[in-house]
């Protein structure tokens, strides 16, 4: 006889999965489940600043939680639902791929959705670029491009910029330019050399060192919505050919129309990177994809004959599904004319936002890209208020913009975050679906909020001073 532990895992008797009534069943547990299972730290953090909510149906740009609570999601997963969740066109073409019961990852094979996927990105690039990896992730296609460029150039150095992010994995992790991701995870790839963005002559001070394969740079720093001088991706590319390193432009964040180009770096004119990156809204927000381009020449080199010819792969990469999804995606991309509504409605919210600056002490600065849109937040002139900004800084360097985050959840359920760890800037990334109602349901949202920020004391403040000393009680322990 089974002992009884195994014999629920015995499926002989148990009926099968009904995962409509599984997810009735335990609504509401989520953070439950997740503290006992996955992630108490998160749990706390989520609690803390009041985003606890469990969320039962998705549609477009649109959350309803288990009360039925209606949010604007302006994160988008990190910019994953690009073209807003649950598209039912994305749904469609899934639902049929599945139901013709196509081969997938047969691997002894060259599948046809992934040569259509890769035709259709190249035809999208700003340049000749010849060749298409296929990746599960952002962070796998920058593990790609160091691959790619340490092996094309035969040199050892990477160099990035300053807050930049790629990922998570240990390479990308090593071109990161946040310490608190990297704190703890040490020792990282040798000769990886930090930069600060925008800064042509300190990267031209490194590429004479004549050890560097390449420059990895973001078009938009995701970290802060860091947009680089008119011509400085342009004068980084002629730089780096100048030098012998490869230019890699990760799109993972900023591609896919988000900024109101294909490219977030089209803006800077005829450039030619290298190597692209992409991902996130690749993936349609139903199935992890991602994508790597480069030239013809770097392909070769790495595989650079028939017993190399799988020196770079991954189990899963040119998944049918996935494929299947990313194909999907760009067709919904251009057929809803997402990429110029994403440049008209972040104009819309970018505007709408710069209008309020004269008026409120605290904004400091609006940057957007179409719809990537950061707001910095500064030292006033008031004394008051001054009082309040360096109170909230004292206690935490990442809790100020938390005044503006949590309201806009707590009262206005609008999702949104802060841009990274000691940085006074709330970060848009809304999906490129939005309308005109959307954006003014933030703007006008964001301006009650900031009414609110600038009276002091009040209700902002005491949550801020409570999660502020809550946070030096953690660091205590």
């Amino acid at each position: 006889m089974l002992p009884e532990s195994e014999s629920k895992l015995n499926g002989s008797s148990r009926p099968p999965l009904d995962i409509a009534s599984l997810v009735k069943q335990h609504a509401g547990e989520n953070y439950e489940l997740h503290a006992a299972h996955i992630n108490p730290s998160n749990v706390r953090t989520l609690k803390t600043i009041g985003f606890d909510r469990c969320y039962t149906r998705a549609e477009g740009p649109y959350l309803w939680d288990v009360k039925g609570e209606k949010y604007l999601d302006l994160l988008s997963g990190y910019g994953v639902f690009g073209l807003g969740r649950n598209h039912p066109e994305v749904r469609r073409i899934l639902k049929e791929f599945l139901d013709a019961d196509y081969p997938s990852l047969v691997k002894m094979e060259a599948p046809l959705l992934s040569g259509l996927l890769a035709a259709e990105l190249k035809r999208r690039m700003p340049n000749e670029l010849d060749m298409v990896f296929f990746t599960n992730s952002g962070a796998e296609g920058v593990e790609t491009a160091i691959k790619y460029a340490k092996c094309a150039t035969g040199k050892p150095a990477l160099i990035h910029c300053k807050k930049s992010f790629h990922g998570l994995s240990t390479g990308a992790l090593s071109i990161n330019g946040d310490e608190s991701f990297r704190e703890g995870f040490g020792p990282f790839l040798p000769d990886c050399r930090a930069i600060p963005f925008n800064d042509l002559g300190a990267l031209e001070a490194e590429l004479k060192k004549g050890d560097v394969a390449a420059f990895i740079v973001e078009p938009v720093q995701g970290k802060g919505v860091n947009i680089p001088a008119p011509g400085y991706l342009l004068e980084a590319q002629k730089l780096c050919r100048k030098h012998g390193a490869l230019f890699i432009d990760d799109e993972v964040q900023s591609g896919m129309g988000r900024t109101g180009k294909f490219l977030a770096i089209e803006h800077d004119g005829p450039v030619d990177p290298d190597i692209v990156v992409l991902a996130k809204t690749l993936s349609g927000g139903f199935v992890p994809v991602g994508a790597v381009l480069c030239k013809k020449w770097i392909h070769e080199k790495v595989f650079s004959s028939m017993q190399r010819s799988v020196v770079h792969s991954s189990t899963f990469s040119q998944g049918g599904f996935a494929m299947a999804a990313g194909l999907a995606a760009l067709d919904v991309l251009d057929r809803e004319n997402l990429i110029a509504n994403a440049a008209k409605m972040g104009d819309f919210i970018g505007q709408g936002l710069q209008a309020m600056v004269p008026r409120f002490e605290f904004m400091k600065e609006v940057r957007w890209r179409g719809l990537m849109v950061g707001i910095e937040f500064g030292s006033p002139k008031s004394i008051s208020l001054k009082i309040a900004w360096t109170t909230c800084h004292a206690l935490d360097k990442s809790l100020f913009p938390q005044a503006a985050v949590i309201p806009l959840m707590d009262k206005h359920h609008i999702i949104t975050q802060v841009a990274g760890h000691a940085v006074d800037v709330v970060k848009l990334l809304p999906p490129l679906v939005i309308n005109e109602a959307d954006a003014k349901w933030f703007l006008t949202a964001f301006e009650d909020v900031m009414v609110q920020m600038h009276k002091f004391p009040g209700p902002a403040w005491d949550v801020l001073t409570g999660i502020g000393k809550m946070a030096l009680t953690q660091r205590a322990r």
